[in-house]
């Protein structure tokens, strides 16, 4: 890991393919590794050619073996999201029932995801792309192997073990943030379906059926990214004490840009989770 790095200035010009090619082999990023990407075009800066440029970049790095997988989450057709709860909250009855009524059903082959961002649209939106089927949580992949990556996730495990999540940690995937912080960290999730006191809740969403809207109920368990923070920071503190292998820190365009193994991000969530949980309850 790095420990300590120079801020770069935002730059006044466009940012080039070959700098962030440069960029992303300083931070370490390898040939043939596959990659859950979390990105914030806006945070690398102005890119000559956007996103398109900087997905060639890591493709160009990362090499044609590499499946890069993105989160493609869409909230705008579920009934329990936070977003529908903000949205609603004012609502009378018949403001609610209209509302509800214009909810569009979820399709993996044309619903936009939702606060994902520019890069990750991108990726989605290549004709080469899978997604996985799930009606609030999906990916989306390009690679030699997308297909396998995304195709299992099932309803009821939003971010768990029959989720693309798991096939990234048996893939020894890497995560690689680009301007976002912990928080955006998905693979944490798996970890929180891996400790003994998740608890059930209920969801609701539509799904797009043969041209029909059709309401879906199934359970899962509360997902909680309050902490992904805390638990981010507490992960580099060990990185720089030699107790988390593979943490990289650094720079990728103007952007913070953070590279770690997956399995060794979500075995390190898996026991500061359970750590956290004890001094709770001690």
């Amino acid at each position: 890991m790095t420990a300590e790095f120079v801020p770069r200035p935002r730059p006044s010009s466009l940012i080039g393919f070959d700098q962030l090619m440069a960029d992303l082999r300083s931070l370490g990023l390898c040939w043939g590794q596959d990659l859950l990407i979390h990105c914030s075009l806006r945070k690398v800066g102005p890119v000559d050619g956007g996103a398109a440029t900087l997905l060639a970049a890591i493709r160009a790095v990362a090499g044609p073996e590499a499946t890069l997988v993105v989160p493609a989450e869409t909230s705008l057709n579920s009934l329990t999201s936070r977003k529908f709860r903000e949205a609603t909250a004012e609502f009378d009855a018949e403001k609610l029932a209209a509302y509800v009524a214009a909810m569009p059903g979820f399709d993996p082959a044309s619903t936009p995801s939702d606060g994902m961002g520019a890069f990750a649209e991108h990726v989605r939106t290549r004709p080469a792309a899978r997604r996985s089927g799930h009606p609030q949580v999906s990916f989306a992949a390009l690679g030699p192997r997308s297909g396998d990556c995304t195709s299992v996730h099932d309803l009821n495990c939003h971010l768990g073990e029959r989720s693309p999540l798991r096939w990234l940690y048996d893939a020894d995937a890497a995560i690689l943030l680009l301007g976002v912080g912990y928080a955006a960290c998905t693979a944490f999730h798996l970890a929180e379906y891996r400790v003994p006191w998740n608890r059930p809740q209920t969801y609701s969403c539509f799904i797009a059926e043969e041209g029909r809207r059709v309401k879906h109920e199934f359970t899962g368990i509360v997902l909680d990214d309050s902490v992904f923070d805390l638990l981010g920071r507490a992960m580099e503190s060990g990185a720089s004490l030699g107790r988390v292998p593979g943490l990289r820190l650094g720079r990728v365009g103007s952007a913070t840009a953070r590279l770690v193994p997956l399995r060794t991000a979500v075995d390190f969530a898996g026991s500061w989770l359970m750590n956290r949980r004890g001094h709770d309850i001690s």
